[in-house]
């Protein structure tokens, strides 16, 4: 009878990850550590009184009652607090249901209504006494003790591959017992075996590096877990309970008394008041998981050649103060050390007099200058630009890609031409930075999370490119469809391996695949005609903008899509409607007109021919540009899906590209990120984009894709746009490197610029607010400070928790409400114009020292809706969703 009782108590101490021996420091630590004090000092007292007051009525109740308490609960949460099915023993009728009503078959896995957090260790203490883990390692009839202190460790911030590191305790090791402290890595830091056997023989210590090594293997082996947040815990609980009733109701041959009933609805009542506890966490996480993020610590690349183009006096000007600035010296550092330059170097050069007054060295014209130098000197070089984000050639965005995703789509929603990805293959051995291993359930919600995201960024015309291989192709195709219904264009076979594996253990896999769609459908036919199928709600209030070549569909005769039932009507000066040829109905104008009144012209799509340049659909007032989505790159030649590596390049041509870039440093970036080939990436955005487009990248892994579009960019003279994400070190110590390089050169042989044939460029990068950074960050009060579950207002549980309003100080006397934000973040450099931007959408006009000017730009690239923001006097309510949520 009390072992269901106290297995559901320690159930609920799971749930809200209350784990005493958990050991660590980050945010989701803090966070457990809120849950706790909520759970011990209001819920679990109250929750007792309700159950003891059910069993005074019913004390015959208690061992079903904890029974079916702790069964039910037991199967919907995970030793990391995540809800979702983690033991259902109704497969069938939960796990496997399938329902939908708007598609014939849907996808179901058994974390889809969740947000994939991380994967990450849990490190637990188990000697009470020392308060961290003991591994006993037996040798040759001696027993080594070894302990390892995890309570200084910062957990992940967000997924990335961290290696654990040890560092020897040297004032707390003994003969008998040998104290480590564990950490993560960080900028490549590792744990030096040597150093420590020293240490040992110092103090007398016999031992091997085998058993060392044992000993650190023991250690990790600590289970990993999967942290998710459910999207709406409180209606996904509701209904497995709901459903679990019924099965105990229906399914279990026995009378009903109405004392049993009774008793049925006394464990509803207690497992929703559960639920409901459970669902006000899992909200506020959610809530945090999509709150708008800060970006910080932003710096900018610009090559001389672009100071100098905006305004020749003025860049000469402040090229000079670069040049005689008191970091200089650090520049010239950076560019010797990218091998940039060499020991030859002048600066006196930079700049040489001609009879036509100062130039700029062609020789030099291509130096990138990161302001991440020249800090007090960064707004004189950005007010040289009206259109400051308008002349920019990317964005590179340091962060866990979701959180990036959410954060610029308000900024680049239907903007995005192009997204390539080249996401983690889940093989348990991938190049990237992510534990590899995922079930193939919670890498399809990772993948899921990011893709619904990625789909409102695309273009009306946009084009999505996913490369993969047999783990997971299945299953990303049907994720894809989902997100692009009926707009599968191909699935590209990339020849990566010129040679055959005869070691393989059945075929020599030699090949992988992208996966293309379109955001809408799109069909090509022999003509060159795009048809681009997009479903609107018919409307009354469309207006004739002008008379000039407007192309509507007669839904009466358009609904199968197909070419011999959809016909154009060319309206011109007063002219009757016509179709191009054939025995199509004809109406006036006024008849049209008058269809368009009923409400019968619902726009189900738009039709176009095309000759060799892209032409423009206006409905609605709105101009759609309907582009070519695969340029006839061979002469006379479709686009095929079979792509040889002789012609964009073989995996192992990858290795010479980056020892060429970067020498000897270049082979480790290849074995440890194992990126695609430069010439693969360009042929996607030659036959995708046009030379305006922005092409996305939120898996960006080493830059190829940047790399992609400034060769391209370079060879067709176009202004393409390229936005990166990544989280790892790689952003810091190969993306940003690798473009500095190509900017100034294309051609690199061990390490060594080969000319200064580059493109130059002008690229804005930045670092943005993790989760983890706002848990640890968010303050919460103290319960008896608190509404609590059992108020009526519960409903209202964090909504007097300053969470960040420290931010916030009222000026009683001046009626005023003063905002300093580097209150909450003292050690980051807040971009508040970038965090702005991204916050309400608006593009970046013009940055001085007191203000911002944000933008909207109409389709010929005009800026409107100019609206200032003076950065030292920051009205609140402008970042109000930043700070409280």
């Amino acid at each position: 009878m009390s072992n269901f009782r106290e297995k559901f108590y320690n159930l609920l101490e799971g749930m809200f990850v209350g784990d005493s021996e958990i050991e660590g420091q980050g945010g989701y630590i803090n966070l457990f550590k809120i849950k706790k004090k909520y759970y011990d000092n209001e819920f679990k007292p109250a929750l007792k009184e309700k159950i003891e007051n059910t069993l005074k009525t019913y004390p015959n109740f208690e061992l079903d009652l904890f029974e079916k308490l702790y069964t039910f609960f037991s199967r919907y949460f995970s030793e990391s607090g995540s809800i979702y099915f983690v033991n259902t023993p109704y497969y069938h009728q939960i796990y496997e249901r399938i329902y939908t009503d708007k598609e014939d078959v849907i996808l179901f896995w058994k974390t889809r209504d969740l947000y994939y957090i991380k994967t990450d260790r849990i490190f637990k203490k188990t000697d009470r006494i020392f308060k961290n883990l003991e591994i006993k390692i037996e040798e040759n009839d001696k027993i080594y003790n070894f302990y390892f202190d995890a309570s200084k460790l910062e957990y992940k911030k967000a997924n990335e591959k961290r290696e654990i590191i040890f560092e020897l305790d040297e004032e707390k090791t003994t003969e008998d017992k040998i104290y480590f402290y564990v950490y993560y890595s960080e900028r490549g830091r590792t744990t030096k075996i040597e150093e420590i056997l020293k240490k040992l023989k110092k103090k007398e210590i016999k031992i091997t590096e085998d058993i060392l090594e044992k000993a650190f293997r023991r250690f990790e082996q600590q289970s990993e877990v999967d942290y998710f947040i459910h999207k709406n815990a409180k209606a996904f609980l509701t209904e497995q309970l709901k459903l679990y009733i019924y099965n105990y109701l229906f399914k279990e041959k026995q009378e009903w008394t109405k004392e049993r009933l009774d008793q049925i609805y006394k464990f509803q009542e207690i497992a929703e008041l559960i639920i409901d506890f459970v669902s006000k966490f899992e909200d506020e996480l959610v809530k945090i998981w999509n709150k708008p993020r800060f970006v910080f610590n932003s710096n900018y690349v610009i090559t001389l050649d672009r100071i100098l183009k905006q305004n020749k006096e003025k860049g000469i000007e402040i090229i000079e103060k670069i040049i005689n600035h008191k970091n200089f010296d650090e520049q010239v550092k950076e560019w010797k050390d990218l091998g940039i330059i060499d020991e030859d170097f002048d600066k006196n050069k930079i700049i040489q007099t001609s009879i036509t007054g100062k130039e700029l060295n062609k020789k030099y014209q291509f130096l990138p200058i990161d302001t991440k130098y020249f800090k007090d000197l960064e707004i004189e070089i950005l007010s040289l630009f009206d259109d400051l984000d308008n002349q920019l050639d990317g964005w590179l965005i340091k962060s866990e890609n979701y959180q990036a995703l959410n954060t610029i789509l308000p900024k680049f929603k239907e903007k995005i031409q192009t997204i390539y990805i080249d996401p983690p293959y889940n093989t348990g051995s991938d190049e990237f930075l992510y534990r590899d291993k995922y079930q193939h359930s919670s890498w399809l919600t990772m993948m899921e999370n990011r893709l619904s995201l990625a789909r409102e960024l695309m273009s009306d015309d946009g084009v999505i490119f996913v490369s993969i291989d047999d783990n997971e192709d299945l299953f990303l195709k049907l994720l894809l469809q989902k997100f692009f219904k009926d707009g599968f264009l191909a699935k590209i076979v990339w020849r990566k391996l010129h040679t055959v594996k005869n070691d393989a253990l059945n075929y020599s896999v030699n090949t992988e695949y992208i996966l293309n769609y379109t955001k809408y459908p799109v069909e090509l036919d022999k003509k060159n005609i795009i048809k681009t199928v997009k479903y609107f709600e018919k409307t009354k209030d469309y207006k004739y903008e002008d008379q000039k070549g407007y192309f509507k569909l007669d839904p009466l005769h358009a609904k199968s899509g197909s070419e011999s039932s959809i016909y154009e009507y060319v309206f011109k000066n007063g002219i009757k409607w016509k179709p191009p040829s054939g025995t199509y109905p004809r109406y006036s104008k006024e008849t049209l007109e008058k269809f368009e009144e009923e409400g019968r012209l619902v726009f189900p799509g738009e039709y176009l021919k095309l000759a060799n340049k892209d032409k423009e659909i206006p409905y609605k007032g709105k101009k759609v540009m309907v582009k070519r989505y695969l340029h006839e790159v061979y002469e006379g030649k479709k686009v095929e899906s079979y792509w040889d590596g002789k012609e964009v390049g073989f995996n192992k041509d990858t290795t010479q590209e980056f020892e060429n870039l970067f020498n000897d440093f270049g082979r480790k970036v290849k074995s440890e990120l194992n990126p695609k080939p430069y010439l693969l990436i360009r042929r996607i955005v030659e036959i995708s984009t046009d030379k305006n487009s922005f092409i996305l990248d939120f898996f960006a892994g080493s830059g190829t894709t940047a790399h992609a579009v400034m060769k391209l960019n370079k060879e067709d003279g176009g202004r393409r746009k390229f936005i990166l994400v990544e989280m790892a070190d790689y952003f810091d110590t190969v993306i940003i490197p690798r473009i500095k390089k190509v900017a100034y050169s294309f051609n690199w042989k061990d390490g060594k610029p080969q000319d200064t044939d580059g493109i130059g460029i002008f690229f804005k990068y930045f670092e943005l607010e993790q989760y983890e950074e706002i848990l640890r960050k968010a303050k919460y009060l103290e319960p008896k400070e608190q509404k609590t579950l059992f108020d009526e207002d519960f409903n209202y549980l964090f909504s007097s928790d300053p969470k960040m309003l420290e931010a916030i100080e009222l000026d009683y006397e001046n009626n005023k409400v003063k905002v300093d934000l580097n209150k909450i973040y003292p050690e980051k450099q807040i971009d508040i114009a970038e965090t702005l931007s991204n916050l309400k959408g608006k593009w970046i006009k013009k940055i001085t020292e007191n203000e911002v000017e944000l933008a909207d730009y109409d389709e010929d690239g005009k800026a409107k809706n100019i609206e200032k923001v003076y950065l030292k006097n920051l009205d609140y309510k402008l970042i109000k969703s930043l700070i409280w949520w």
